[in-house]
This record gives C-alpha cells, structure tokens and sequence, in this order.
C-alpha cells in the first residue's frame, strides 16, 4: 500500500495507506503506485483522485495549487486549499 498525506496550510487533511493517487500535475496527470521512483511536481488545480483498492470507484477532492513529492515513505499533497 501507498502511504498518503494531503496537507493544507491550515491542517493535516488524510493520512492514509491507499492502492493509487492520481495527481493533477501541472504537466499533466500522473498516478502513484506505492514504490514510484522519487518526484516533485507543481500541482494545478483539479481533481485528486484516491482509489483504495485495485477496482474499487476512487474518491475526488478538489484541490487548488500546490506541490506533490512521492518519497520513499509515500506521497505527500501539499495543497494551497482544497475545495
């Protein structure tokens, strides 16, 4: 599993072990499996979608601006503000 942390600058909004996010890149989108090779990217606004498992329907947070970072313990979100 893939550790997942979205945070906001007000507060701590998931902390959770999930099969995949996928990430509004300012590049483009892109999904983190757990294992992902280390990366930093601008965040645009958009839609983040969290699927706990392999084929279950994700869950959408709207997000605004920010940055995402895939480490070695998992991805964290830091979002300007969620919607």
């Amino acid at each position: 599993m893939l550790h997942f942390e979205l945070v906001t600058p007000e507060k701590l909004v998931r902390s959770e072990d999930v099969y995949m996010v996928v990430v509004p890149g300012t590049e483009g989108d892109f999904g983190v499996l757990e294992g992902h090779a280390p990366l930093m990217s601008t965040v645009r606004d958009g839609a983040l979608s969290i699927y706990r498992s392999e084929k279950g329907e994700p869950e959408t947070i709207v997000i605004i601006g920010g940055f995402a970072e895939v480490s070695e313990t998992g991805l964290t979100v830091l979002a300007e503000s969620i919607g």
